[in-house]
């Protein structure tokens, strides 16, 4: 899984394993370590809630978890739609854009770099 954040945003992109894996678990993360301290890492995680009714974004000091309403990541990865997005109210924090999509295969790359990616849509498409 790959974490993008700019800004007020964070953008999620997951390859075909870690959304059949999100659907049967619930669950996704990565832990990225900064240095060789216990808590120098930061760990994001993709999760889902049958509770849930809409995106939630939960914070702990090293972790960030985006949580997303079960029966809505079933429909996504069941589809062909690349993305999840919302606009999450911070109150007088303002806002935070969220984005959880399908990785797509890069054109330009081998099919090794491009293991376990979605199809290109454009693959194939004459300009």
């Amino acid at each position: 899984m790959k974490l993008r954040i700019k800004g007020s945003s964070i953008r999620l992109r997951t390859v075909r394993p870690e959304v059949a894996q999100l659907v049967n678990t619930g669950r996704v993360e990565e832990t990225l370590r900064f240095a060789p301290g216990d808590d120098a890492m930061l760990t994001y995680a993709l999760v889902t809630d049958t509770a849930a009714t809409e995106f939630e974004v939960r914070y702990q000091p090293h972790e960030i978890t985006v949580v997303v309403p079960a029966g809505l990541a079933r429909r996504w990865a069941s589809s062909d739609e690349v993305g999840m997005y919302c606009e999450i109210d911070l109150g007088s924090a303002g806002s935070l854009e969220l984005s959880i999509e399908k990785d797509f295969a890069c054109l330009d790359r081998s099919d090794a770099d491009n293991k376990d990616t979605f199809p290109h849509p454009q693959l194939g498409v004459v300009p």
